[in-house]
């Protein structure tokens, strides 16, 4: 049965959260990538709408308390900033909890100002950037087919100039880039002055439909639903991309600690 609210999760980024899912037991997003732990998205939109009632979700959360983890991240089925309600859930939620909430978003509708707005109350942000160019977007992310590269590009820029939080920009690596991809990705990373970098590679199995599992931690262990193994680099080669990014740029880089 759904809930919206789900972990504690541990994360080797943010420590241990609870997560906030806004979007609901039907999966939506303007993404459907190729890693998504949910499985294949169900609902592929740029559209904005209510589909967890803030309500819902503080009632939800009282059974929680006092909530013994590091932070509250929105995350959950799908993108958060389609809700919108998010810029009102991410007040109650730290009115009633006095936790710092971190948005995980991949950065799609980042060029609408009430999602700027509404992200301005979180106290973190983790941005997805998986494409240094088009090509790439369009075979990682898959997005939904009016969202162009220049676009999202721009959203950033506009986000980063006056959020007054702390910026993640969290990357995942299929296979390893070219040189020229590499480059790109350094120039576009130095140009948005991110707090930190976070290199990730898919370290578990793609689930074939929707699993609402997806949202948490998953052991290392046989799934009960048919799934999809991914190519993953390995952590030699998030070491040296990280190693070299940090050289250039001089911002910090974690990356993730066990990729297979």
């Amino acid at each position: 049965m759904f809930t919206p609210i789900y972990g504690p999760v541990t994360s080797w980024r943010y420590g241990t959260s609870l997560g906030i899912d806004l979007i609901g037991e039907v999966s939506t997003c303007s993404f459907d990538c190729a890693y998504c732990q949910l499985g294949e998205i169900e609902r592929k939109t740029q559209q904005r709408q209510i589909f967890v009632p803030t309500s819902t979700v503080i009632d939800a959360l009282q059974d929680y308390a006092p909530w013994p983890v590091d932070v509250i991240t929105f995350s959950g089925s799908g993108e958060p900033t389609l809700a919108e309600n998010l810029r009102e859930a991410i007040a109650a939620v730290k009115e009633l909890t006095h936790k710092p909430v971190i948005v995980l978003s991949n950065a799609t509708l980042l060029n609408h100002a009430d999602v700027r707005a509404a992200l301005n109350q979180a106290d973190r942000v983790s941005l997805k950037l998986d494409a240094p160019n088009p090509d790439l977007l369009r075979r990682i992310n898959r997005p939904v087919s009016d969202l162009s590269w220049e676009s999202i590009l721009e959203g950033l820029h506009r986000f980063r100039r006056d959020y007054p939080g702390i910026v993640d920009i969290q990357t995942m690596l299929l296979s390893p880039w070219t040189a020229a991809e590499e480059t790109a990705y350094q120039e576009l990373v130095e140009q948005l002055q991110p707090q930190e970098i976070q290199l990730n590679t898919p370290t578990r199995p793609k689930p074939i439909g929707h699993q609402l599992d997806g949202r948490g931690n998953h052991s290392s262990g046989d799934r009960p639903y048919a799934v999809r193994h991914l190519k993953s680099v390995s952590r030699e080669v998030l070491q040296d991309i990280a190693t070299r990014l940090q050289t250039a740029i001089a911002i910090p880089v974690r990356y993730a600690p066990n990729p297979h």
